[in-house]
């Protein structure tokens, strides 16, 4: 697609009602990786379908990740990207635990800068939402046998969200008995506090070790945090029939509201980034 003088600087969407589901974009980026391991340059294309054989390693095997991230747009127009290297780092890790390449941070970040860049248009006007940045990597090449697969793709592919809904199985039959959510424990004692569905939990407490499912009902605060939620309160949890409710303003508690607004802040660039977190867009 070709932007013209008269493409507007942002689409015309329904702002207010965006939900997270996928909007179709202009753009993504593709890259191949061959038996080298080495990464060709990348390009930017179409949105739309891709061709795999269906014998594919991430088809058969499931050797494929996927990464998350998102873009905010700043009141005067830019766009900020939040801490993209750790992103990459993060899918560095995770591929060499698959047997897969992975693109360097370098190659990683400039990709996102390009797919971004790209779709400017697409990313919300300032606090209407964020531009959710999707980076897969993924055994493209055809193998029958056990064995990593002989090409490797990385595809960065974007879409505008507001707020995140899940449709988990074990999610759907709790909204089912009226809770919004699902607290998974750890598999072993069946009792430490794992996640929240697709986000990490976190109960104010004054130190860091593993917390038991009895803590909640002492705890003065609970919340989740991810890259899609950012961080979300919780206004209570039951467990085996007993329920506690954690007070707060409408169910926001001090902790979580000071993050919330610190994070945001910086994310959308109304703060002063004193980590160096940001990268702006130009």
């Amino acid at each position: 697609m070709v932007l013209s003088r008269e493409t507007p600087e942002i689409v015309d969407l329904d702002w207010e009602n965006l939900g997270f589901t996928l909007v179709n974009t202009d753009f993504m980026y593709m890259a191949k990786c061959g038996p080298d391991g080495n990464f060709s340059k990348g390009e930017m294309l179409p949105f739309g379908p891709i061709a795999l054989s269906p014998s594919a390693g991430v088809l058969n095997y499931g050797q494929g990740l996927f990464e998350g991230l998102k873009a905010y747009r700043k009141t005067g127009g830019s766009v900020l990207l939040f801490r993209p290297e750790e992103n990459a780092r993060r899918m560095i890790i995770g591929a060499d635990r698959m047997c897969m390449p992975a693109p360097t941070v370098e190659q990683f970040v400039d990709a996102v800068k390009q797919t971004v860049l790209a779709n400017k248009r697409w990313v919300p006007p300032t606090g209407k939402g964020s531009l959710y940045i999707r980076p897969l990597l993924i055994g493209s090449g055809a193998i029958l046998g056990v064995a990593p697969a002989p090409e490797f793709t990385f595809i960065i592919y974007v879409s505008p969200v507001g707020n995140y809904f899940k449709v988990l199985k074990a999610q759907r039959n709790a909204k089912e008995k009226g809770y919004s959510d699902v607290l998974y424990l750890d598999a072993v004692h069946n009792k430490y506090l794992e996640e929240v569905s697709a986000s990490n939990i976190f109960v104010v407490k004054v130190e860091e070790r593993p917390v038991s499912v009895d803590e909640l009902f002492v705890a003065d605060e609970v919340f989740c945090t991810g890259t899609a939620v950012v961080v979300s309160p919780v206004g209570s949890i039951t467990y085996q029939g007993k329920r506690v409710a954690y007070d707060g303003n409408q169910g926001v508690g001090v902790v979580s509201q000071q993050l919330y607004t610190s994070l945001t802040g910086i994310q959308m660039g109304l703060s002063e980034d004193r980590m160096g977190w940001t990268v702006q867009l130009n």
